[in-house]
């Protein structure tokens, strides 16, 4: 396993809708084993595959101590509407109140290759919905209304005028930061 660079706001693949991985094999079982360290290492409670510059729909969630990836998502159905704050790996130190719904379905296939089915609510389902975005090339930005995404992008650029490209290299978590 390795430790991958988040791409950052502004990088290409954040845009991209990811290509569909059909049969799982030890390259995508690498990238999930890689996108979890990247994700705990960050602290983040999901990390899709083209946040890492990999244009695969692959992503990978722990939250509600629940921890699994995603391979070729589906979203079956959807119900309610919550409204709770965002932020997200490759936009740091960025958060925006987002309104998704509360409850979601899911199918996609894990890293054995068996397709699953799963329902989730709260954080695990607004998780869901995010990296699912990722997928998409959607940012939670573009939930946002026009004047919002319109100020968080000011600030963002203000905040990384000085930043020399759309990479950042994750550092491991040392035992001292705890």
């Amino acid at each position: 396993m390795s430790l991958l660079s988040l791409h950052l706001l502004g990088s290409p693949v954040l845009r991209q809708r990811s290509k569909e991985v059909g049969a799982v094999d030890d390259e995508v079982r690498r990238l999930i084993d890689d996108l979890y360290e990247t994700m705990d290492a960050a602290r983040g409670v999901g990390l899709a595959a083209n946040q890492v510059g990999v244009a695969r729909r692959v992503a990978v969630v722990d939250a509600e101590e629940d921890r699994f990836e995603m391979i070729d998502p589906v979203i079956l159905g959807s119900e309610g509407r919550d409204s709770a704050e965002e932020g997200c790996l490759s936009i740091p130190e960025i958060f925006g109140d987002v309104s998704r719904p509360e409850r979601v379905v899911i199918e996609a296939t894990d890293r054995d290759g068996n397709r699953y089915r799963k329902e989730a609510t709260g954080l695990k389902a607004r998780a869901i919905q995010h990296e699912i975005d990722h997928l998409d090339g959607i940012l939670f930005l573009d939930h946002l209304s026009l004047i919002k995404r319109q100020m968080l992008l000011a600030r963002y650029r203000r905040e990384h005028k000085d930043d020399t490209g759309y990479t950042k290299e994750v550092q491991p978590e040392s035992a001292s930061s705890e």
